[in-house]
């Protein structure tokens, strides 16, 4: 039974809990009750962990502390979605609790699970019970108590283990929709499966990553690691010589290995080719000229190469703007035509992502670093996407601010609320105020079977959603959107905006323009080609 891990010891737990979690992503994915195509808990976990996984892969022979802190950081930049954040926090606080350690016994691993569980809560504001925060928890707590018992970090490891299973069943009993669907907490398993396969690792025992995880965490080169004045030898060079006579090739392999380095040589009755790594590329063509005459040469500068491949590298590195306004903004959102909405209500930047694929703390840091301004305002747009968006802050000199936006409607009335003369505290508040007097309708499908809030819903059958709660299910898409029309007349709405969909035909859009005018006689009706992929309408009321 392993009694303590080091650096080395830490960074195969993490990869082998990136590849665990990767192998049974769909499955993860498969546990969300909610049957809409979104950016599952399954795939934002894998893509927060894998991340670290990345960078981990480069670190050779890492002390403990660095191998924590390489992890805590690209999970950071990397989270996706409110899971994958949970996730990111978890590590963090493991890191911290490492921090200036060489070695980890069962005693500080402990308290290093426990430091992760209260990094984790410290974020969420209203932690519920019955999600990956409970089962987290509790493994912590038996895990503390493990450590008092036995020391090795393999013993505590395993009742941490042993309690996060009862914890992820009992989830099934914690959350009424659970309980409905029948089915534990997906964020809960995904911890599991971290937990166990770092188990296996402490074992020996590595999980293989899959074809398609390698591809996905596969990186370039950097360049920039090592400096110029740590080439030895300057000039690359390569040659092909047509062979004249009988001289034997080996003493010219005897030679030009007394000039460099990174020597091949290869011969046949007709020709010699050769690649070598120099500082006098002309002695090394004088002596070949002997054997016979040049066919082709390539000399080249590895010192110039390199010094270019970094500047390059470093002039496409993201960088800063620098402020030429007191406030900015920045939205999350997928579609031309939304996209050019938020343009002409002055958003500075764009994006890309929301149901389908939920961007990442980094992917929204290298937008926000774009806008030249003091404040940078971001409108997530997405419940999903508030947490990763809440990360930015730390990661950047700029004042980050999130207006808690669900929905693309809610993003564009903040928006419309929006005063580019005015302080931060008063656009802060009307555009968050703003938020609560828009209600967001959306129709999509259904990407699996499930019984949800009294529905029976089968995969590919049409879903309206009516802000957070589901409307109603069905095989005719009409008949969901007169019903949502009736319930907007009903509320006595006086502004309705249809944003229909890439799937979605301008004639079939103008008929459910045409039927809402209709059926809310009262109302100024808009309809524009948003263009977003999944969601057939986006319909805003106010």
């Amino acid at each position: 039974m392993k009694q303590t891990i080091n650096g080395a010891d830490l960074r195969r737990l993490i990869i082998n809990a990136a590849a665990g979690i990767e192998n049974n992503k769909k499955a993860l994915n498969e546990l969300n009750v909610f049957p809409v195509p979104d950016g599952d808990t399954g795939t934002n976990m894998s893509m927060t962990i894998n991340a670290a996984a990345a960078d981990l892969r480069k670190a050779e022979d890492p002390t403990l502390e660095k191998a924590a802190a390489t992890a805590a950081s690209a999970m950071l930049r990397g989270a996706r979605g409110n899971s994958g954040v949970i996730l990111s926090l978890l590590f963090r606080g493991i890191s911290k609790k490492l921090k200036g350690s060489t070695k980890c016994d069962g005693v500080l691993w402990a308290e290093a699970l426990q430091e992760g569980v209260d990094a984790a809560y410290k974020a969420v504001m209203k932690p519920a019970e019955g999600t990956i925060l409970t089962v987290a928890r509790l493994a912590a707590g038996k895990a503390i108590q493990a450590a008092q018992e036995n020391n090795h970090i393999e013993f505590v490891h395993e009742a941490a283990i042993a309690e996060a299973k009862v914890a992820l069943a009992n989830t099934v009993n914690q959350n009424p929709v659970l309980k409905k669907a029948g089915v534990v907490d997906a964020g809960g398993k995904g911890w599991l499966v971290a937990l166990e396969s770092m188990l296996l690792a402490l074992r020996g025992e590595d999980i293989a990553v899959t074809e398609a995880s390698a591809d996905e965490v596969k990186d370039a080169a950097d360049f920039s690691d090592f400096d110029t004045e740590d080439i030895t030898f300057t000039y690359c060079t390569e040659f092909i010589i047509s062979r004249e006579n009988d001289l034997d090739p080996e003493k010219l392999r005897e030679f030009l290995s007394s000039l460099g380095d990174s020597l091949v040589l290869v011969d046949d009755e007709e020709i010699i080719k050769v690649h070598v790594h120099t500082n006098d590329p002309g002695k090394a063509l004088h002596e070949a000229m002997d054997y016979g005459s040049f066919v082709t040469v390539k000399i080249e500068n590895m010192r110039l190469q390199h010094t270019e491949k970094v500047v390059s590298e470093q002039e496409k590195a993201p960088k800063i703007a620098a402020p030429e306004k007191p406030i900015g903004v920045v939205s999350v959102c997928v579609g031309d035509g939304i996209g050019d909405v938020f343009k002409d209500l002055g958003v500075d930047g764009l994006i890309s992502g929301g149901q389908t694929m939920n961007p990442s703390t980094q992917d929204i840091l290298e937008v926000v670093n774009t806008v030249p301004a003091e404040t940078v305002y971001v409108l997530p747009n997405n419940k999903n996407i508030i947490m990763a968006a809440q990360q930015v802050d730390a990661l950047t000199p700029k004042n980050v601010v999130v207006i808690p936006s669900k929905t693309i409607p809610q993003g564009v009335t903040a928006m419309l609320n929006f005063n580019p003369e005015g302080t931060n505290g008063e656009n802060v508040e009307a555009m968050t105020e703003a938020l609560s007097t828009v209600d967001t309708m959306q129709i999509t499908y259904a990407a699996r079977n499930s019984d949800f809030d009294g529905f029976l819903i089968h995969e590919g059958d049409y879903l309206a959603m009516h802000g957070s709660s589901l409307f109603g299910t069905g095989k005719d898409i009409k008949v969901l959107l007169k019903s949502l029309a009736e319930r907007v007349n009903k509320d006595g709405k006086s502004y309705i905006t249809i944003y229909y969909g890439a799937d979605v035909t301008e004639k079939q859009a103008q008929k459910t323009a045409d039927m809402f005018a209709e059926i809310c006689p009262d109302a100024d009706v808009n309809l524009l080609n948003g263009g977003q992929p999944v969601y057939y309408y986006l319909i805003s009321a106010e």
